[in-house]
């Protein structure tokens, strides 16, 4: 498993409407596939796709490149816990992602170039501590940070899945799992609330992405004695 993070250009803002998110919803669902899709636009037509990121799409059975573990999007950058299915599935699938929602962005925008910060950041989730600290910063990410009030319709986050057992983007087979060793909703809800509580008494609002090691920091955060994963 991977923390996958990465944030715009000159710290740009990367999601500007609700039509950006759900796009890049969209985009998730359907680059995450070995197969090739070489327009989404196309093959939203011929699927008849609602663009709508909770809409349950009924689609022809694909082999997956990555499982979703958690993640959260903010205005100017996201975030990613990603399990390859493939080898290489996770390279394949950022590659996918980043260059069909760079390219929607810029022909709706009128702009050209790099919209992210050079390549995605990548992150080994080392063992089971890293992790149980890691899902809570991830999934609850938003509260981390001074978004203001009027760009929050602009953060879609793990943690409403968890939380209220409908499965859109995180992996059913994963999830479940996860809720199984934490010992439930309520107690994986508690346990990515008091993560959250430690980096902000800690750090303040502050983003981690400007940590130049963002993985010390998270694995310098005090044990919860959690349940193994």
């Amino acid at each position: 498993m991977y923390h996958i993070y990465n944030r715009g250009v000159d710290k740009r803002d990367i999601f500007t409407d609700k039509n950006d998110i759900y796009r890049f919803v969209e985009s998730i669902k359907e680059f995450n596939r070995i197969g090739v899709i070489n327009s989404i636009s196309n093959f939203r037509k011929s699927n008849q796709i609602e663009l709508s990121p909770l809409s349950g799409l009924k689609l022809k059975e694909k082999e997956p490149l990555v499982e979703i573990i958690g993640y959260c999007f903010n205005p100017n950058h996201f975030h990613l816990i990603l399990k390859q299915s493939v080898d290489g599935g996770i390279s394949k699938f950022m590659q996918k992602l980043i260059g069909g929602y760079t390219y929607y962005f810029n022909v709706k925008n009128s702009r050209s170039g790099s919209l992210l910060q050079g390549i995605f950041k990548s992150q080994l989730i080392i063992n089971q501590g890293y992790f149980n600290k890691l899902i809570g910063y991830v999934n609850k990410n938003y509260l981390i940070h001074s978004i203001p009030e009027n760009k929050n319709d602009l953060v879609f986050s793990g943690d409403f899945e968890y939380e209220n057992n409908k499965v859109n983007i995180i992996s059913k087979k994963e999830g479940e799992n996860i809720l199984e060793i934490f010992g439930g909703v309520n107690k994986f809800k508690k346990h990515c609330d008091e993560i959250v509580s430690i980096i902000s008494e800690e750090r303040g609002k502050k983003s981690l992405l400007e940590d130049e090691n963002l993985n010390v920091v998270i694995e310098s955060l005090p044990d919860r004695g959690e349940s193994s994963i």
